[in-house]
């Protein structure tokens, strides 16, 4: 082969994977009868691979989606576990909103997708209903990848939480 060839990249998360994240989420929000919701899937290193809005959602929604997605990647647990440990932290949670740009949202919704080993291999992020209604809605995205999920089960009250 020539050195003029650029050679593949691998990346930790295929976009076919990200996309059936996305399909399954979005079929079980829809199930669920969800408000619309703006998925975006990232891979390991925190690049986007898959973003899907769906209609009546807010210009802010992706902001937010992208950000649980990118804090879970960068504390290596879910948005959910973020938000229960720094809730009395609110000095650390500034700073790690002003270390990572603002792209760090520390609420339900923000969902790491795991691979062999229990490997991340990327997260999912979603918002556009109740913080734990997204996260329900992002843990059955990463099972519908056929990926193992953190966490692995939806909060208890998921179908209540903001209602």
């Amino acid at each position: 082969m020539s050195e003029h060839y650029v050679l593949n990249i691998q990346s930790s998360l295929t976009l076919a994977q990200a996309e059936r994240m996305i399909d399954g989420a979005l079929a079980a929000a829809r199930a669920a009868e969800l408000l619309p919701l703006t998925v975006a899937v990232l891979d390991s290193g925190g690049q986007l691979v898959a973003f899907k809005r769906e209609d009546g959602c807010g210009v802010l929604r992706f902001d937010i989606a992208f950000g649980k997605a990118w804090g879970a990647l960068g504390m290596g647990i879910s948005s959910r576990t973020i938000r229960d440990r720094l809730g009395n932290r609110p000095a650390f949670q500034a700073a790690l909103a002003a270390a990572s740009d603002g792209r760090f949202v520390p609420v339900p919704g923000g969902v790491l997708a795991l691979g062999a080993g229990r490997t991340v291999v990327g997260a999912i992020g979603i918002s556009g209903d109740a913080s734990d209604r997204d996260e329900y809605a992002a843990i059955m995205g990463v099972q519908a990848a056929g990926l193992a999920s953190h966490p692995e089960a939806p909060a208890e009250n998921w179908q209540s939480a903001g209602l």
